[in-house]
């Protein structure tokens, strides 16, 4: 009996047959699967498709798919790389277990959120493990020990939390560890000291805390260790110094205390060690001599005190020495200026007395010296630029004397700082030589013979001061006005004689400082050419004439001193006109007639306008019945009521289109995207919690912008409207995501977003303890203070300088400044600004003014900090002061006017200098704010971080 022509045996045959073909390519499937369960907006892996014909022939279609790599020799997919591809959600697991001959997994530079799937670590011929730059969260799973084949494990910049996973160090191949950038806590075990074959351990930017565990000493292999921005406690463990293969070591920010263990000097690979911005003590260890590869050293903003070791003088590969805000002092070893690798010196902000070597300059290629606030001498060493790189010479605040001769020939120069020296004789630079200098500030020196003549030849110069030089002399070039990119102009104490030259060309110009010299005769009327301005200072002067229309009419201008001076005839009305004007003072001239009745001038004070007997009208006396005042006042009254008619008009408007444009918005399917800290809620979840209405489409509207909402699980949150045109949608879901990546503690958090083709609900983090706005005139101690500008540098330096490409505040106010429980500040609201310019279709292009902007608000922020609320956008009010008035007001309002509060003024000092830096005029001359959290990091009054 032949037992195939058993009909049910046919038809097992026939359907193993189909199974075994339908099964031939379960890696497509797996993919495929992989796919429908993640979000892919931008379709990246909309070439992940089978053919609809099946797959006879038993071919896995996966392996000409986009991310997806295959075995040579066999139908066997070994590598899945998925980075930057703009995928989002949360990361499936189970399709993993197909891959079992998988080597790579990259999913890095996406935006998954939620756990990490314990899957993947069934993945047992797994090398490399890339999930860097999502948003994963939560503890870091256990059962990574099953990646036994595991070389590289990158998790570089998620929102992981709770203590660094133990298990890894049970991993005997793995080379490359990254951690850094999440929330991990707690302290770093004492078993990561004991892998084998490590050479990679990047465990920086955390909420680490505790000791560094001596036993990170026995790592024999690793070339690169960097476990710095965290929050320890103690000393450096001398035992680091027995990490023979150590080439780069950074643990900088770290709170570290105690001096630097002599131990490291056996690091005799060692090319980059840095270690600023801790609390570190004593001398440096003479000793470091012995580390011959040293290239990089930076100790800055630390309490390390004494001299420079004299034993540098054997660090032949030295290029960069950075020493700066600490408490050292001594002289400069001549050993220094005989490193022939040495590039960069910064050694500002000490103790430093004496000369500078002589040779300095002369044996390497120094390209950038900042020796300033410090008590040095002498003269510049003449060889300053003999190796014909230097092009920033920072030599500010010392006691330097001597001439500046030594600079005669350096072409190299873009930035000459000398200012606050005691620097003499003529300024022999010769400009038309220095064709890239950008910035020279040679004020508060003792030079002669005025200024250079060919200075209109320096056609990229945007900064010059030479203020308080009292025996400068001379004129203003005839052609100073015409250099292309000056803005900044300043020559005030001069002895300057002469007359304003005309204003030629000097579309770029934004301050003019010319107060307390002897200049002579008219405003040229081409001052209309300044169309930028927003200073001009002539305060003190003999200058006479009529003041000219053309400056009263300069759209930007902000500040006009013409006090003390000659001027007759009246104000020019077209003052009254200004949206700009924020400081006007006439006084003390032979200024008459009627003040104009425009409540720009007449809020100016009577201190603006006194010492000229013929003017009248308010602040002043009130000018006689036959003045058109009544005149005036009813062209006021006229134009205040087509103003409100104006405005309803706008508000009816407004209004209608609210009306329609909201019953627009409500059509459509709503979506929910959530990032780190919100749970998986479906947009019917979030949308019920704003009203008890059960259907999506009829939503009703918030009543506010802003309002809060507590959502199914009891999470407050505050909610922010925003619409667009369907058309707009996909470019601000991409911006929207890039702002809930954004992750840091002095940033709000964007916890996730609801949104359909018209509008979309943003969802950040209720903080219930206020904003700046409203505690700012609570009072403060210093270090509270401290604490809440250092925050907020913080946040900005990440929006800035950490986070790629680079996100602009854009309306950086004390409103926008609130507090969470611990009483830090957060940043909230940024980048909405610019989120709603993309929504209007308008130019990314302005992303570099909005950052100067940040910065300039920053400046004025500190300044209301530091008043108590006092002082509110009083950035150009602050520019226009002597330096001295500000500081005694700041004093007295921080309780700093006495003896014994000396260090405390010195603080202040500090923080107020980076305040007038933040809001210099001319936004290239505003710090970045990577340097202004610098200069403020060294602040004693911080305490622990």
């Amino acid at each position: 009996m032949e037992i195939f022509q058993w009909p049910h045996l046919n038809l097992l045959f026939s359907s193993m047959l189909i199974v075994v073909v339908l099964a031939a390519d379960p890696y497509s499937d797996a993919l495929l699967s992989f796919k429908s369960e993640i979000i892919d907006t931008f379709h990246n892996l909309d070439d992940w498709l089978e053919p609809n014909s099946g797959n006879p022939s038993g071919k896995v279609h996966a392996c000409s798919w986009s991310g997806v790599k295959c075995d040579n020799n066999s139908p066997i997919v070994i590598g899945l790389n998925l980075s930057t591809k703009k995928l989002a959600g949360k990361l499936p697991g189970k399709q993993f277990s197909v891959f079992t001959e998988l080597v790579e997994l990259n999913i890095s530079q996406n935006s998954f959120s939620g756990e990490i799937p314990v899957e993947i670590f069934n993945l047992t011929n797994l090398r490399s493990l890339d999930i860097s730059r999502n948003n994963f969260s939560g503890h870091f799973p256990g059962g990574v020990t099953g990646l036994q084949s595991l070389v590289v494990l990158d998790a570089f910049s998620n929102s992981f939390s709770g203590p660094l996973p133990v298990e890894l160090s049970k991993l005997e191949f793995l080379k490359v560890l990254n951690l850094a950038g999440s929330y991990f806590s707690g302290p770093i075990p004492s078993a990561y000291g004991f892998f084998k074959r490590l050479e990679f351990l990047h465990l920086a930017g955390n909420f680490i805390s505790g000791n560094i565990p001596p036993e990170l000493g026995n790592l024999q292999t690793v070339t690169h260790m960097e476990i710095g921005y965290n929050s320890y406690e103690g000393n450096i463990p001398w035992q680091l110094g027995n990490m023979s293969e150590l080439q780069y070591l950074d643990i900088a920010g770290s709170n570290l205390s105690g001096s630097i263990p002599k131990q490291l000097s056996n690091l005799t690979k060692l090319q980059s060690l840095f270690l600023f911005r801790n609390q570190l003590t004593g001398l440096i260890p003479w000793e470091f001599s012995r580390i011959l590869a040293l290239t990089n050293l930076d100790l800055s903003d630390n309490f390390i005190s004494g001299p420079i070791p004299e034993s540098f003088a054997d660090l032949k590969n030295l290029r960069l020495l950075s020493l700066m805000y600490n408490e050292m002092n001594g002289t400069v070893p001549d050993g220094i200026a005989e490193l022939p690798s040495l590039d960069t010196l910064f050694i500002w902000n000490n103790f430093f007395t004496g000369s500078l070597p002589r040779n300095l300059g002369k044996n390497s290629k120094l390209r950038w010296l900042d020796v300033s606030i410090n008590s040095f001498i002498g003269s510049i060493p003449p060889h300053i630029c003999a190796g014909g790189e230097l092009f920033k010479l920072i030599m500010f605040s010392n006691k330097f004397t001597g001439n500046l001769s030594p600079l005669s020939n350096c072409s190299s120069l873009v930035r000459i700082r000398l200012e606050d020296n005691s620097f003499s004789g003529e300024i022999p630079l010769t400009l038309s030589h220095l064709p890239d200098v950008s910035y020279i500030d040679l004020s508060r020196n003792k030079f002669t013979a005025g200024i250079p003549s060919d200075i209109s030849q320096a056609s990229k110069l945007q900064y010059f001061n030479v203020s308080n030089n009292p025996e400068l002399g001379g004129v203003i070039p005839e052609e100073t006005w015409s250099l292309p990119l000056l803005q900044n102009f300043s020559a005030s104490s001069c002895n300057i004689s002469g007359n304003l030259p005309p204003f030629k060309s000097c579309k770029s110009m934004l301050v003019v400082e010319l107060q307390k010299n002897n200049m002579s005769g008219v405003v040229p009327k081409s001052v209309s050419h300044c169309q930028a301005l927003e200073i001009i200072n002539l305060a003190s002067n003999q200058l006479d004439g009529h003041i000219p229309d053309e400056l009263a009419s300069l759209p930007a201008l902000s500040v006009a001193d013409l006090s003390h001076n000659n001027f007759s005839g009246s104000i020019p009305a077209e003052f009254g006109k200004s949206t700009n004007l924020l400081l006007l003072n006439v006084s003390y001239n032979d200024i008459s007639g009627a003040i104009p009745s425009e409540k720009v001038l007449q809020s100016m004070g009577r201190s603006a306008y006194v010492g000229n007997r013929e003017l009248c009208g308010a602040p002043l006396r009130s000018c006689s019945a036959s003045m058109s005042i009544f005149g005036s006042k009813g062209t006021g009254k006229l134009r205040l009521v087509l103003l409100l008619s104006a405005g309803v008009t706008i508000l009816i408007a407004a209004l209608l289109f609210w009306l329609v444009y909201l019953r627009k918005g409500n059509k459509g399917q709503w979506k929910m995207e959530s990032f780190i800290g919100l749970p998986q809620f479906t947009a019917n979840d979030v949308l019920r919690s704003f009203s008890s209405a059960d259907s999506m489409e009829e939503l009703p509207p918030l009543y506010a912008a802003v309002c809060k909402a507590v959502l199914p699980t009891g999470i407050t949150v505050l909610v922010k409207k925003i619409e667009w045109e369907p058309k707009r949608m996909k470019v601000a879901i991409e911006f929207i995501t890039q702002m809930g990546n954004a992750r840091h503690r002095n940033l709000i958090r964007l916890l996730g977003f609801c949104y359909n083709n018209h509008m979309a609900y943003m969802l950040y983090d209720y903080l219930p303890n206020g904003n700046l706005a409203e505690k700012v005139t609570m009072p403060r101690d210093w270090s509270t203070k401290c604490r809440i500008i250092t925050g907020i540098a913080r946040g900005l330096c990440f929006l800035h300088h950490d986070w790629n490409p680079a996100i602009s505040h854009g309306d950086l106010n004390s409103s926008t400044i609130v507090f969470d429980d611990n009483f830090e500040p957060r940043l909230a609201d940024f980048g909405f600004k610019y989120l709603i310019e993309l929504i209007k279709g308008r130019s990314s292009e302005a992303i570099k003014d909005e950052l100067y902007m940040d910065i300039y608000r920053f400046g004025e922020i500190i300044l209301e900090i530091l008043t108590n609320g006092r002082l509110t956008n009083g950035g150009e009010i602050v520019q226009s002061k002597p330096q001295d008035v500000v500081l005694r007001e700041i004093y007295s309002e921080n309780e700093a006017t006495d003896d014994s509060t000396n260090s405390l003024q010195d603080e202040i000092k500090q923080v107020v200098d980076v305040s007038l830096l933040c809001t210099r005029s001319r936004p290239a001359d505003r710090p970045s704010m990577k340097d202004a959290l610098k200069l403020l990091s060294g602040l004693k009054g911080q305490g622990k971080q």
